[in-house]
């Protein structure tokens, strides 16, 4: 089996979509850690940040529309929500497929970084 994110966006894994357009796919966490707790990943595979390029970068257009869409979907547009990009291994990456976590459905979604 290859990359996990895009065995999801192909239908070999199940997931539980929340929006799909041609060019990303967003499903909801297994794990989630908020009452939202989607993951917004572009069609294109892409390890991570470090591979965009000025010629690829659309891609982050794509992921933060896609990303606007799951907020107004789920709701967490009306009060706010968290938007979150793990790095590589320090910074907490565990997929590698660049990924964008939507996090909401608290009035206080807590600290940014937990010391």
């Amino acid at each position: 089996m290859g990359c996990l994110f895009c065995n999801i966006i192909a239908g070999e894994i199940p997931s539980t979509k929340i929006f799909e357009n041609e060019r990303v796919f967003a499903f909801a966490d297994i794990s989630p850690q908020a009452p939202v707790h989607a993951l917004v990943v572009h069609k294109t595979h892409t390890t991570n940040l470090d591979e965009l390029t000025a010629e690829n970068s659309g891609i982050m257009a794509d992921l933060f529309l896609g990303v606007k869409e799951v907020a107004r979907i789920t709701g967490v547009d009306a009060k706010g929500y968290r938007v979150i990009i793990n790095n590589g291994a320090a910074g907490g990456q565990v997929i590698w497929h660049l990924h964008v976590h939507v996090l909401g459905g608290r009035d206080d979604m807590g600290p940014m970084v937990v010391k």
